[in-house]
């Protein structure tokens, strides 16, 4: 379906007359000629009949003159979307983040200073993560980082404590086999 040019607008001096022909890189193009109708609205002269305002300018268009609604006249209607409008699950807002996965990263966190609370994390991270998978709640990455915190101090907590019973079961050792001498 092709639609009527435009008669507001100068033809396309580039377009070739065949749409289906490709442009000749080669070619010369001609500008197009002037266009012998005068524009609207004429240009104001000093010899036109004095304006009714007063003011030095011609009036103003008459008003209600095109359509309310729509494109302009001679233009082509708005393009549809090749993919129809969005289906019902499309959500187009902000996704809520799973509380879960937000008590892993914090508790993980707090394990610095509990020490207990960072195995805690690592189990609310496991079930953020299930809960992400069914619910499609965001929040994925906030369960990734309190797994991997409570992991890692979960390993440094426990390799401290076997350090300190190890420091702790030497020193008894070494306890036993002192002699005192008076």
């Amino acid at each position: 379906m092709t639609y009527p040019p435009d008669p507001y607008q100068p033809p396309d001096p580039y377009r070739p007359s065949d749409p289906y022909r490709p442009l000749d890189p080669y070619q010369a193009v001609q500008p197009p000629p002037p266009d012998p109708t005068p524009s609207y609205p004429p240009p104001y002269t000093p010899t036109s009949p004095a304006p009714s305002s007063g003011s030095g300018y011609p009036p103003p268009p008459p008003y209600g003159g095109g359509p309310a609604y729509g494109p302009p006249p001679g233009y082509p209607p708005p393009a549809k979307s090749p993919f129809g409008p969005p289906g019902y699950g499309a959500s187009y807002g902000p996704q809520n983040t799973s509380a879960m996965a937000i008590a892993s990263l914090v508790c993980s966190i707090a394990g610095v200073v509990t020490c207990i609370s960072a195995p805690v994390g690592v189990v609310l991270g496991h079930l953020a993560k299930r809960q992400i998978r069914e619910t499609g709640e965001g929040g994925e990455g906030l369960a990734t980082a309190g797994l991997w915190v409570g992991y890692i101090l979960t390993v440094i907590g426990v390799v401290t404590a076997l350090f300190y019973a190890a420091i702790f079961i030497w020193a008894i050792a070494e306890g036993t086999n002192v002699t005192t001498t008076f």
